[in-house]
């Protein structure tokens, strides 16, 4: 096996990334006060094509030196959009027909690996994911407005991931559910 270099990877341009098909996935940000997390969250959603990135509270935005250490230009190839507050990004992805999900453990929690995407190929529906802040998690006001939570299952004696690797792992099973190529 030979390691592939970047040029015969095909990667899109940022201009081909725009005008590509994206996942039918917003990542909401609640409060993530991490720049590097914020700038990896771009990362993951960028080698997605995940459609945007809503930016709530005092989670920062771009243009940003830290943003884009970790970003490494995916803050510039995934549409952005600033909310004072997250509750208002949640209202406005419902009425833009989102079915919004929170990453949080909470009773009644839909476990990661249980998550049933119904359009499959056809792209009809569209999501949201919420993450929360780095010590808080989402806000209680905001898992009282969206339309379900989903859990990432953990088993050893920590009940946490990073905001990026949950993420990562949450946008994957998004990814493999709708089948974007």
């Amino acid at each position: 096996m030979r390691k592939l270099r970047t040029i015969e990877m095909k990667r899109l341009s940022v201009d081909e990334f725009r005008e590509a098909r994206k996942l039918p996935l917003v990542a909401v940000l609640d409060d993530v006060r991490s720049l590097y997390n914020v700038g990896s969250v771009f990362r993951s959603c960028d080698a997605f094509r995940v459609e945007a990135v809503y930016l709530c509270g005092i989670t920062a935005c771009p243009p940003n030196a830290e943003i884009h250490k970790t970003a490494l230009g995916g803050e510039n190839s995934v549409e952005w959009k600033y909310f004072k507050q997250t509750e208002e990004a949640v209202r406005e992805l419902q009425r833009n027909g989102y079915f919004v999900y929170c990453i949080e453990q909470v009773e009644g929690s839909t476990k990661l690996q249980d998550l049933n995407l119904t359009c499959g190929a056809r792209h009809e529906e569209r999501y949201a994911v919420v993450f929360g802040n780095e010590v808080r998690g989402v806000k209680q006001t905001v898992v009282d407005l969206s339309d379900g939570c989903l859990e990432i299952p953990q088993f050893g004696t920590k009940h946490s991931l990073n905001v990026s690797v949950a993420a990562g792992i949450v946008i994957w099973e998004f990814a493999k559910g709708l089948k974007l190529e």
